[in-house]
């Protein structure tokens, strides 16, 4: 296991400590990961650590319909009283959680503040998870989203103000979805996505790069524990290369791209390759890599305040660029 760096800012270091002992701890009692588990440990790296929530005009939960279950989705509304010409545009944030943890009310203070920094409508969307709903029903559930997402809120008694292009954010395993649909959408006549970001984003369940081994113990995730998810998700022998968006093909009609990964992140490879296929296709794309940082700092805010300002400017910025 790699020492810790001199890097990392002292919370976060004293973090990633402290999870190392506990680690270490469950490994000598035996205990193994289970769905209790990961979906208490999402919980317990998020909630305690925001400390400030924005608070955001409107916020209400909505259903969109899907052609085997109604997604649930939760609409943050940075200005419902502008003014017809000012409506904002219109993104699906996608959680993170490896395909089988995280919620709306876990995520909720990031999708306030991703309202709160873009100025943009904020639809985040609570797909269903494994290993109950495996693969492809959490990608099912995305699609569904961003075909349905303009005529639900056309359609609410009491509308709200809102324009075209729509966006996808994703973080991790949501990064995963975002860039899987992104990659389905190509060939979805009447389908475009504007933009997406992909913030630490998982886009290669063979995991075959080199971070996901320099980095795949003691850090987050360690790479047994991205092998326990993956097999939550994928129950049915899937080809976990071919269903990887790091190795699905490309066209004009693929959206532009932020790439947004982190120093000590097993997915940072991933990233980094990714954006270096899009840009040999010739697609629009930036690559943001955070030094110093660990998959999901975005959860851990109060531990990485600087950093977390910065992403939240740079999508900001990257999405008023449409």
């Amino acid at each position: 296991m790699q020492p810790l760096p001199d890097n990392l800012p002292v919370p976060l270091r004293q973090f990633i400590a402290r999870m190392r002992e506990i680690r270490q701890q469950r490994a000598e009692q035996g205990l193994r990961d289970s769905v209790v588990t990961a979906r208490e440990g999402v919980e317990a790296i998020t909630r305690p650590f925001h400390s400030h929530i924005p608070a955001i005009p409107l916020v209400r939960d909505e259903l969109i319909p899907g052609p085997d279950y109604a997604v649930p989705v939760r609409l943050y509304h940075p200005n419902p009283e502008v003014a017809s010409d000012q409506a904002p545009p219109v993104a699906l944030f996608v959680h993170g959680g490896g395909h089988v943890a995280g919620s709306l009310s876990i995520y909720d203070p990031i999708a306030r503040k991703l309202a709160a920094a873009t100025g943009w409508l904020i639809c985040s969307l609570e797909y269903r998870l494994a290993p109950e709903c495996p693969y492809p029903c959490g990608l099912q559930d995305l699609m569904a989203g961003i075909k349905g997402i303009f005529p639900l809120l056309a359609a609410l008694p009491q509308p709200l103000p809102f324009r075209q292009p729509l966006a996808l954010i994703g973080d991790s395993a949501g990064g995963a979805l975002c860039a899987t649909a992104a990659h389905r959408a190509q060939y979805e006549p009447g389908v475009r996505i504007a933009r997406q970001i992909l913030i630490y984003p998982s886009l290669d369940y063979s995991l075959s790069q080199p971070s996901t081994t320099a980095l795949g113990e003691g850090w987050i995730p360690e790479r047994e524990r991205m092998v326990w998810f993956f097999d939550q998700y994928f129950r049915h022998a899937e080809d976990r290369r071919a269903v990887s968006p790091l190795f699905m093909p490309l066209t004009p009609a693929y959206p532009a791209t932020l790439v947004m990964t982190a120093q000590y992140c097993p997915l940072r490879d991933e990233g980094r390759v990714y954006a270096e296929r899009l840009r040999a296709a010739g697609i629009p794309v930036e690559l943001v890599d955070f030094p110093g940082m660990v998959h999901a700092f975005l959860n851990l805010e109060d531990l990485a305040a600087e950093a977390c300002a910065d992403l939240y400017q740079r999508i900001a910025a990257f999405l008023h660029g449409v």
